[in-house]
């Protein structure tokens, strides 16, 4: 039996502790609608955990463009300030010149006095004009200063809220990781049966939905992938055996909606990095109008995600403890499906 099938039942625990003690190992397998049960609170465990992943990666995309706000606002306030000080050093310079050519005597009387009264007249001008255009200046850039001061002031003031969610996340993450880890201590004694028995109702669940879908029409007969999408599946299908990771983009391992975010990236196509996102920004398109690289969507509040690949299957990263892999689209209850890209399908695949 596979350490998979192993963590999944032992993930259940919690959610099943209502209906079912603890098994020692040596007990008798439990009865076969107790296996269901624990199939249930399995299925409801990982998708709160996937939740809160999605939740987390959410708010880690926020936080890596709220940096990247910052830094900007900041390297703006810098270049605005230098400015600044050059400005005021060149106001300094025009009042000193004005000091040392001034003689004391009104500007009337200068011209009157000048060797060159039209000279007088010409440089009195330009001075006076020179001083004006330098207080413009330095108004100018004052007031540039003090709103640069406050963008600043408010980006910090939201990353910081941005950083308290992030660290609220990554504690609802760690609990779902802390529960799942109890659990696999508290059920290591369940027997090779019960194991078998649960990883054949969930085999005859998603049997039973994906035929569901073909009696309703609902899958999509073959259809060419646009370019795009074809390097998006050829991409992900690259990723067959790597491991689902929390948080994942790759190259090593990932979570769901890195896979496909990623995927689509390598094709040149950027989508969003969540599930939700992706759900929420992407072109929606009907089942029976999939197309390989469109991307299939789950759960009422859309918190898993996978890439179609032909044939009613997806590609995917499912949850903790496996591995990227193939899969029937109706491997979980089906949201909708979205399209990242507009482009023509190619002429064949």
């Amino acid at each position: 039996m596979s350490g998979t099938l192993l963590r999944l039942a032992c993930t259940a625990a919690v959610a099943a502790q209502a209906v079912l003690a603890p098994v020692p190992a040596a007990a008798e397998p439990a009865p076969r609608h107790t296996v269901s049960q624990l199939l249930t609170g399995l299925q409801q465990l990982y998708r709160q955990a996937e939740a809160a992943t999605e939740t987390y990666n959410a708010t880690a995309e926020k936080l890596e463009r709220q940096r990247a706000e910052v830094t900007r606002l900041e390297a703006e306030l810098a270049r605005s300030r230098v400015a600044l000080q050059g400005s005021r050093a060149d106001a300094g310079r025009l009042a000193r010149e004005q000091y040392r050519t001034s003689s004391g005597l009104g500007t009337y009387v200068r011209v009157l006095l000048a060797p060159d009264p039209q000279h007088a007249l010409d440089e009195g001008h330009v001075i006076g004009e020179l001083a004006r255009e330098r207080a413009r200046t330095v108004h100018r850039l004052t007031a540039a200063e003090q709103r640069r001061d406050a963008l600043a002031r408010a980006a910090r003031a939201a990353l910081d809220t941005q950083l308290t969610l992030a660290g609220r996340q990554q504690k609802q993450r760690d609990e779902v990781l802390t529960r799942l880890a109890d659990v696999d201590r508290l059920l290591a004694g369940l027997t090779p049966d019960q194991l078998a028995t649960i990883a054949a109702l969930e085999r005859q669940a998603v049997t039973a939905a994906q035929q569901r879908l073909t009696t309703a029409g609902a899958l999509p007969t073959a259809r060419p992938a646009s370019p795009a999408g074809d390097r998006a599946v050829r991409y992900a299908m690259e990723q067959l055996g790597k491991p689902y990771a929390w948080g994942a983009q790759g190259p090593g391992s990932y979570d769901c909606s890195g896979l496909t975010s990623e995927a689509w990236e390598h094709a040149g196509t950027p989508i969003p990095r969540t599930s939700q996102e992706q759900w929420r920004r992407l072109r929606k398109v009907p089942l029976n109008e999939l197309r390989p690289g469109d991307l299939v969507v789950y759960f009422p509040d859309a918190t898993h995600v996978a890439m179609y690949v032909g044939d009613g299957r997806v590609v995917q990263a499912p949850r903790p403890g496996e591995d990227v892999k193939v899969s029937p689209l109706a491997s979980y209850p089906v949201l909708g499906a979205v399209r990242p890209d507009q482009a023509p399908a190619t002429e064949a695949r």
